[in-house]
């Protein structure tokens, strides 16, 4: 085995935040799942990764029950699950090894927060070595408030805001980061016509 597909915090946790209605793609889940069916009929490993803050009393604390896979994503048996606690997968997970053992030399990035987790841990991956493809379409983000503004305004006002990174903004801005430095950016279709 080559190649790994990395599922990146996929779940509930982020429907149930109020910036949910402003993300970049409600579908997320669909465009995720077109990956995962092609790269399990390619033999290529599918590796689930979820976010966990325990005791936080957020979204993201196991206790609230929100830490799970967005509907319909399943990982089968014999894939791995990993949780982490850092922004990136490799960090505070046992990846990096998982990867090694399975031979994987090349990996494929998708999920949400497209220039947060996703980024993350396509840098940090490219920096282990690793051949990483960015799925843009198949990640996606929020409107992002400007430094000094309140974080905690609604969305509306968020969204009204000149100084709001939106979320074209946010993609335009990982794919300008990442390509040819740290990754090559990649659709979904792309992906799935290999």
């Amino acid at each position: 085995m080559q190649r790994a597909l990395i599922v990146i915090d996929v779940q509930e946790s982020f429907r149930q935040r109020p910036n949910w209605a402003a993300t970049s793609d409600p579908q997320i889940a669909d465009q995720v799942d077109r990956l995962v069916v092609h790269a399990r009929a390619k033999g290529d490993l599918v590796v689930w990764v979820l976010h966990s803050e325990a005791g936080s009393g957020n979204v993201f604390d196991p206790a609230r029950g929100f830490v799970r896979y967005i509907e319909g994503l399943k990982p089968e048996a014999g894939e791995p699950e990993l949780v982490k606690t850092s922004h990136n997968a490799f960090t505070t997970t046992n990846l990096h090894q998982i990867l090694t053992s399975h031979g994987v030399r090349e990996v494929a990035v998708c999920g949400i927060r497209t220039e947060q987790c996703c980024e993350t841990t396509a840098r940090v991956a490219s920096d282990l070595g690793f051949t990483v493809d960015f799925v843009i379409d198949a990640t996606a983000t929020h409107p992002i408030p400007h430094r000094d503004s309140d974080y905690e305004r609604p969305i509306e006002e968020i969204l009204a805001d000149p100084l709001t990174l939106q979320t074209a903004d946010v993609t335009a801005r990982t794919e300008y980061a990442l390509a040819g430095r740290f990754a090559t950016i990649s659709t979904v279709d792309e992906v799935t016509a290999r």
